[in-house]
């Protein structure tokens, strides 16, 4: 069933976004430095290829730039002056559909204004997805937008959005984060010694 577009050729019924501050850790270790936010932006889309199969998937990949400048302009809003340090992005399609559907809407035409919001990205944004009903739990991957191999980065956030994905659904999800965790403590390449060529170190 066509459901009336009202964002470019997408009909999405509904925005979500989620917010949490760590300001000590599991053991209750305060903060060092600023606390960590997490910021969570998705959108539930009727995916029209719900129930059948196409080759074609262009109804969800061609108009994503669009919708990567809609997740590009909330999280500018959300985070106003601050700095984002890290992203991931992640699907959760309803049962009617594929896995690749979700997949469709995360290509790099989909996240490239999303990375030039952010003052641009160099590493790749890592990526996760399933197929689930309703209330189905997903975990977003986080790491460095700079570079990837900073293991202090290395994160993720647990979603859960009520009331969705309807079976007929795509949820297109967008994490952010304002730091590595807290009381990083592993080596490796840290945030301040970024090259910054190749997306890598």
């Amino acid at each position: 069933m066509n459901k009336t577009a009202n964002f470019e050729s997408y009909h999405i019924r509904k925005w979500y976004t989620q917010i949490e501050d760590s300001l000590a850790n599991e053991t209750g270790e305060l903060a060092d430095g600023e606390p960590l936010r997490k910021i969570v932006i998705a959108a539930a889309l009727h995916n029209p290829y719900a129930g059948r199969f196409s080759r074609d998937l262009d109804d969800l990949v061609k108009p994503s730039p669009a919708l990567g400048e809609e997740f590009a302009r909330r999280i500018k809003e959300l985070i106003g002056d601050g700095k984002i340090e890290s992203y991931g992005k992640a699907c959760l399609v309803g049962a009617d559909g594929e896995y690749e559907h979700g997949n469709a809407f995360l290509t790099s035409i989909f996240a490239e204004p999303i990375r030039a919001a952010l003052g641009g990205g160099k590493s790749w944004v890592p990526s996760s997805g399933k197929r689930g009903p309703i209330n189905t739990v997903i975990d977003v991957p986080l790491a460095h937008k700079d570079a990837l191999y900073v293991r202090s980065h290395y994160d993720t956030v647990t979603c859960l959005f009520p009331d969705a994905p309807n079976a007929d659904e795509v949820l297109v999800i967008f994490a952010f984060a304002t730091r590595g965790r807290l009381h990083a403590r592993l080596g490796g390449l840290k945030a301040s010694e970024i090259v910054g060529n190749d997306g890598l170190v």
